[in-house]
């Protein structure tokens, strides 16, 4: 992965060191793993644009209020099983073989839309468990590849690739919607796949050949303990995990007090309008004038807030991250909080639209980019059974957990009638209960981290 003592920068070591320290022989793994994230992003980013309609068609959109809870039990199942394969074969096979099964149900898919099947209501199940799925399997091997000390150099640029395959997938799904049509974007969503296969290979292949204890390492099988067990057995992947569920409750409730305040904002666009109509003398605004005013201007605003936090997003992951990281390490997990808390302190004492909309953008960008890189480095000082096994439940079953947590809070919440600055103070005090989680899981990853071996064991 590195080149041996004395080795000097090749052009692509040099270019790439102008946004993280990047060593001697480190750059092609590190693009290479970029470009596989890359083509993750994009493919999950076209399915997700054949999801819509089909869910539209097959269910309608009520099911999203139930998904989160179906993924959650499904994911239940899928984890013990992903654990008992992952004892059975070794790394590239594993892989591989979730990958192409992947490819096959999409397949599968596809078949059955053009047979006109009502395959709406599990095909939204299936895309929820699969983007977390294979991007949690994709930084698995991204973590057994690396030591500590590489993953908090080259981590920022190798998740780089997402930041733009996320803003990538939409555009290629535009271009292909039009010539090709919905169901026929799954395919081209298959072949991707299919390069990220070839992608993983080339990385294994060449890594398992860089030294023999490599290719050991690289063959053996994972050992018998299951993912759950784990992360309960395991004090400092239990904390992740509740980090995990806190984290999505506040982003979940501060998403839903933005779209409370878009929403009010939008029907006052309608009140204007209609205040206009009747000073010029004309008749009163026909309900759908009054509904399409009311969407264009949430269309435009999320157009633009999206635009916002993906461009954000990117720069952050481009010229930051990976400094941050190398710095600070797993003291960075406390970014996020920090900016949340103060975010929510703004909104509760201002809820305005403006303030709320900035707020959201920085929380956003800095979750996709800087929390989620540092979120991977966690389990670099791990054992690799914890690489797949458990890293596979927290970021399949335990993210979803925190969907259920948030919907039921969100829920409530609205039952009681609460206000957007009660809703801000209750994010305020989760803040708080988010950075007491962050300060133990630093702590514990620096003692893994000074003793990684006996520390495993009792982390």
């Amino acid at each position: 992965m590195s080149g041996a003592p004395g080795e000097k920068k090749n052009a692509l070591d040099r270019f790439l060191g102008l946004f993280g320290d990047v060593r001697a022989g480190e750059s092609w793994t590190a693009v290479l793993l970029m470009f596989n994230l890359f083509f993750l992003l994009t493919g999950y980013l076209i399915i997700k644009t054949v999801r819509e309609p089909l869910i539209l068609a097959g269910g309608g959109a009520e099911i999203k209020s139930y998904a989160a809870a179906g993924q959650a039990l499904l994911l239940f199942l899928i984890v013990p099983a992903y654990g008992f394969l992952a004892s059975k074969i070794n790394r590239i096979k594993l892989i591989t073989w979730v990958t192409l099964f992947f490819i096959s149900n999409l397949i599968v898919f596809y078949v059955l839309a053009r047979w006109g099947a009502a395959i709406g209501v599990v095909f939204f199940l299936w895309v929820g468990i699969f983007n977390l799925f294979v991007v949690a399997q994709f930084w698995s091997f991204a973590n057994d590849l690396y030591t500590q000390e590489q993953g908090k150099r080259l981590f920022g640029i190798v998740a780089f690739g997402g930041s733009i395959g996320a803003i990538v997938g939409p555009k290629v799904a535009g271009w292909l919607l039009q010539p090709l049509g919905v169901f026929e974007l799954l395919p081209v969503a298959g072949v991707i796949l299919g390069i990220c296969i070839l992608i993983t290979n080339i990385v294994h292949a060449r890594e398992r050949d860089q030294a023999a204890e490599k290719k050991d390492h690289a063959e053996k099988p994972l050992g018998k303990e299951g993912g759950f067990k784990l992360v309960v057995t395991q004090r400092y992947l239990f904390l992740i995990a509740l980090l995990i569920i806190v984290l999505n409750l506040v982003n979940t409730t501060g998403e839903y007090i933005l779209g409370k305040i878009v929403t009010k904002e939008a029907q006052q666009k309608v009140v204007d309008a209609e205040r206009q109509a009747a000073a010029g003398g004309t008749t009163l605004l026909s309900e759908g004038e009054r509904k399409r005013i009311e969407q264009k201007f949430i269309g435009n605003f999320y157009g633009n807030f999206y635009f916002w936090v993906s461009l954000l997003s990117a720069g952050i992951q481009l010229l930051i991250v990976s400094r941050i990281l190398k710095s600070m390490g797993a003291a960075a997990l406390l970014f996020l909080p920090f900016i949340a808390l103060g975010g929510y302190f703004l909104i509760a004492s201002f809820p305005v639209l403006s303030y709320i909309r900035s707020a959201k953008i920085l929380e956003n960008a800095t979750n996709y980019s800087l929390q989620n890189t540092t979120h991977q480095t966690l389990f670099l000082p791990t054992s690799r059974e914890t690489k797949y096994k458990a890293k596979a439940a927290i970021d399949t079953f335990f993210v979803r957990a925190g969907d259920v947590a948030s919907a039921m809070f969100v829920f409530l919440g609205a039952q009681l009638a609460l206000s957007v600055s009660t809703f801000a103070s209750i994010n305020i005090v989760m803040a708080l209960v988010w950075i007491f989680l962050a300060v133990a899981i630093i702590r514990r990853y620096k003692t893994l981290s000074a003793a990684p071996a006996d520390a495993a064991k009792a982390a």
